[in-house]
């Protein structure tokens, strides 16, 4: 699997989306867990902690983990630097392990879709489930497929505290409508004082899914009652401009 988040994707991660910026997503995430089954939730993928660090503060249990350990600085710093105890580990999402139960599982940001390969992502859903306590619930946000067919290409850039210039180019070199898949080239700069001081050049494949075929996929792994909705607006089914579809289901 592409997708490795090193130096400069990590530090651009950080500045585009810091802990606590909201695209709807801890709002949803803290109503729909609130009342839910006590004990820990797990996040995978945690990333920076964006997610991770509100639902510490807002009192709930958090583990979590990810395959870059750049990533996890950044988390690890935030939860430091507000006095949060949190259970942090590298580790991805083939090779996962714990050895207690979760009440919860959360994946935001469209982050499941990282797994491209379709046998992958059923067994990546059966370790979720497997897991779970009893009764226990898996959230998964997906990026509708709109965001995938999309125009291609962009330069975006970032201004650092101490003046330096970030740059992110992104080129699509792919669209492969029967994997489902795009597979994009993306270029990261660090610029200072006119100067190229370094750069990073990842490849960055994403899978869209269908609703129904996600849901499908869910029941696969042994889950049940699942709820699909658009938007962050739970029990509203999706739309066709709905950015964001998250899936809601139990295990028995």
């Amino acid at each position: 699997m592409h997708n490795r988040y090193g130096k400069l994707a990590s530090w651009v991660y950080n500045l585009d989306k810091p802990v606590g910026r909201s695209f709807g997503d801890i709002e949803y995430y803290r109503q729909r867990l609130q009342n839910g089954p006590a004990g820990p939730i797990l996040e995978p993928a945690v990333g920076n902690g964006r997610i991770f660090v509100p639902m510490l503060e807002a009192g709930f249990q958090m583990e979590g983990f990810d395959a870059s350990n750049e990533m996890l600085d950044y988390c690890r710093r935030e939860c430091q630097a507000r006095n949060l105890s949190a259970g942090l580990t590298q580790q991805t999402f083939e090779e996962f392990s714990y050895e207690k139960s979760f009440a919860a599982i959360i994946v935001p940001a469209g982050s499941f879709q990282l797994v491209t390969d379709v046998a992958s992502a059923g067994a990546l859903l059966k370790r979720f489930h497997d897991q779970l306590s009893p009764n226990g619930r898996v959230i998964i946000d997906l990026d509708a497929i709109g965001g995938f067919l999309g125009p291609s290409g962009s330069v975006r850039h970032w201004v650092t505290e101490d003046g330096d210039l970030l740059t992110l180019t992104d080129h699509r070199l792919e669209t492969n409508h029967i994997s489902q898949t795009t597979l994009s080239s993306l270029r990261y700069e660090h610029w200072h004082s006119g100067r190229l001081m370094a750069t990073e050049l990842d490849l960055f494949e994403l899978r869209w899914w269908g609703v129904h075929e996600f849901s499908l996929a869910l029941r696969e792994a042994g889950f049940t009652d699942v709820v699909v909705s658009g938007n962050y607006q739970h029990g509203k089914a999706p739309q066709k401009d709905d950015a964001i579809i998250s899936f809601e289901a139990r295990r028995p």
